[in-house]
């Protein structure tokens, strides 16, 4: 009788752990479904605007190249190369990639860590490329000088800092599509 008793409770143990382990079972795959529909909702938001931070800071990168700098340096003032001294032109120069960076400094949210290391990494080699090729010129030389050593100095230097952070960006665009 005893053993008849003690192997119904087992029995109906046995069922409600079983029925018990179903149902946890079901609830955690409906909690692991919500939370992936969140997320799919969530990266319809988010994935649009990391892609407009992708960009973004690809033009900060582009934007704060020698050439492009120098370009937008002739657009403005179309006598700079001939007037200006090569502080002046330096100190152009160097306003620009702050004045780049600043603006775009908000979009390291949506970037790795490593990525916008990179770009800080970027922004400082050519802040101190722009310094120290002002300095390598004898003294009194002109802007357009400058503007010459700074160009073919920087197509000699091979992979630019620019070029490796803006393949990184390119990369970890690539891998969120």
């Amino acid at each position: 009788m005893t053993t008849t008793i003690l192997l119904i409770i087992l029995t109906i143990v046995v069922t409600i752990f079983g029925f018990w382990l179903i149902q946890y079972s079901q609830f955690r795959n409906e909690e692991k479904k919500r939370q992936w529909e969140l997320k799919r909702e969530s990266q319809k938001t988010i994935s649009p605007i990391r892609l407009r931070a992708y960009e973004r800071l690809a033009l900060l990168l582009e934007r704060t190249t020698p050439e492009h700098m120098l370009v937008e340096l002739q657009k403005t003032n179309s006598e700079a190369l001939v007037s200006w001294t090569v502080m002046q032109v330096q100190q152009y120069l160097l306003q620009t990639i702050r004045a780049e960076f600043d603006h775009n400094q908000s979009q390291q949210v949506y970037v790795s860590n490593e990525v916008w290391e990179m770009i800080i990494n970027a922004r400082n080699q050519m802040a101190a490329f722009v310094i120290g090729m002002a300095a390598q010129l004898p003294e009194g030389a002109t802007a357009q000088l400058y503007a010459q050593t700074l160009l073919s100095a920087y197509h000699a230097n091979g992979v630019t800092p620019s070029e490796r952070a803006l393949e990184a960006l390119k990369d970890e665009a690539k891998e969120m599509m």
